[in-house]
Order: C-alpha cells, then sequence, then structure tokens
C-alpha cells in the first residue's frame, strides 16, 4: 500500500544526514493520567479512579475539567502501599503504536523512531490487532493507517475514542487517497492530525512531537 510513497521519499530524507537521534534525553515523568496509572499498575482504570477519589491514591483534578492527575510520588506511595513492584514505572518515553498492513513501512517508521530515543514502540497490523495492543499497550500516540486490511481507520478511531480508558490517547491517521472532505470528518472523529502522503520521515517525526507536545 505505501510501497511507492517508501521509494519516493526515504531518498528525500536522507536518513544518515537528516536523522538527528537524541539518546539520553528523557526526563522523568512527573504526572499521570489515571489510564497512565492504570497501565503501570496492571489494573484498570476504573479501579484507579476508585481509588482517587476515596482518597487512597492522592492527586488533583485539572481546574475547570473532570480530568484527574497524579504526581510521581503519589504514584509510588501508592504502588509501595500495595505491593506493586516500581520497576514498573516508565523512563519517560512516549508510547506509539504504529498501524498498517504495510511490514516494510512499520519496519521504517518503528527504526527511525526507536532510533531516535525518545519513543517506546509497538506495531499492529489490522484493526483488530490495535484493538488489542491499545488495550495492553495503551500508547500516548497512534499511528494509523486508513486503508487497513479488516477495517477503515476511521471505524479504528471512533472505536477507541468512545472508550472513557483511552481519553488521552492521541491519534494521527496518515493515507494517500483520502478526500479533504473525509479528512475534515476523520478530525470530527477525534484524530488530532493527518498526514497525506507522501512525506518523509523528518515531518513525520515533528508532526508526532508536536501531537505529544513534547517541545
Amino acid at each position: 500500500m505505501l510501497l511507492n510513497w517508501v521509494k519516493g521519499s526515504v531518498g528525500r530524507v536522507r536518513l544518515s544526514k537528516k536523522l538527528r537521534y537524541r539518546r539520553g534525553t528523557n526526563r522523568m515523568k512527573e504526572l499521570y493520567t489515571t489510564g497512565e496509572a492504570a497501565d503501570v499498575c496492571k489494573v484498570s482504570q476504573q479501579t484507579i479512579i476508585r481509588c482517587f477519589d476515596c482518597g487512597r491514591l492522592e492527586g488533583f483534578r485539572i481546574p475547570g475539567s473532570k480530568f484527574r492527575r497524579i504526581p510521581r510520588l503519589s504514584l509510588i506511595k501508592f504502588m509501595k502501599e500495595n505491593g506493586i513492584p516500581l520497576d514498573r514505572l516508565d523512563s519517560g518515553k512516549k508510547k506509539v503504536l504504529i498501524v498498517d498492513d504495510d511490514t516494510e513501512i512499520v519496519e521504517l517508521i518503528a527504526d527511525v523512531l526507536v532510533r531516535d530515543g525518545r519513543f517506546e514502540i509497538k506495531t499492529a497490523l489490522s484493526g483488530y490487532d490495535a484493538g488489542i495492543t491499545t488495550q495492553q499497550f495503551r500508547p500516548n500516540l497512534i499511528l494509523l493507517d486508513y486503508m487497513l486490511p479488516d477495517v477503515n481507520g476511521n471505524i479504528v478511531c471512533q472505536t477507541i475514542k468512545k472508550n472513557p480508558e483511552f481519553e488521552d490517547i492521541k491519534i494521527i491517521i496518515v493515507s494517500g487517497v483520502v478526500k479533504q472532505d473525509e479528512i475534515e470528518q476523520l478530525l470530527k472523529t477525534g484524530a488530532e492530525a493527518f498526514i497525506k502522503k507522501p512525506f518523509n520521515i523528518t515531518e513525520l517525526t515533528d508532526k508526532i512531537v508536536t501531537t505529544l507536545r513534547m517541545k
């Protein structure tokens, strides 16, 4: 599906010259959403919310919203009190799920993001696999191909966004065949951004960084 894009794009980006790998620059994560805390503790998000609301897990609500935030030290205290191994705390890397049925493209993007040093990567080849991996991996961002073998990306996007457990997951949809009105509809269903093929790897990385507000 994306092979033509690869052939036209890889030469332009000149990976050996343009990619600047950032190793050893990850900062320790200081605040967690309830979904992220659930992922760390390997419990449901509802369990974390109940513990938060009854005072067993200390944190605060963002003013003017329903969103809860949990400081790192509070999460560590909670984990110790409940016998949860502290090695589950993440290193500060952002989790990215790449969903595409073209294995060559998946390997290319995954390699670039891993070498960047700021990302932890998982991949899925279908909408069904994306659903399972999202539940287990709880990514910060999903890079979602619009044309999947079993379902269109907009259906995957809608399904994820309807689940309260995944309220904080960002979605970037990529495609070379979507019309402008379809792009607008995708953004209305919950996608944060759209990238049209062909695009180069640097452009893709910059879009991920911007969407995750990493700058």
